[in-house]
């Protein structure tokens, strides 16, 4: 039998950590810590590093979704149950990763 209340705060707790990240990535990108350096190559460095953190937001913004699936699915009552075959996801699955939508079989 799953842990809804378990899993309903770990991934709270997620979404809490995933709006935090999204938060202080898109501050970063809009207002850079550091002056542009007038070096091609510091340049070069500093477009490189937004570029990361460009792909870094767009994770976090991606599991966020994930995350708040998730936390409707226990609202509507269907947390837990594989969107494949309907059976129960197994809690180790769901330990390891609170958002899946699939059993281990159809994960696969």
């Amino acid at each position: 039998m799953t842990d809804v209340n378990k899993h309903k705060t770990e991934l709270l707790a997620l979404k809490n950590e995933y709006e935090t990240r999204i938060e202080k990535i898109t501050d970063h990108i809009h207002h850079p810590q550091d002056e542009l350096n007038h070096h091609w190559d510091d340049q070069a460095v500093s477009a490189n590093e937004n570029d990361m953190r460009k792909n870094l937001l767009v994770e976090a913004e991606h599991n966020l979704g994930l995350v708040n699936s998730a936390l409707a699915r226990i609202d509507n009552d269907s947390y837990g149950i594989c969107m494949d075959c309907g059976e129960e996801i197994e809690e180790g699955r769901l330990d390891a990763v609170p958002y899946a939508t699939q059993c281990m079989r159809h994960a696969k």
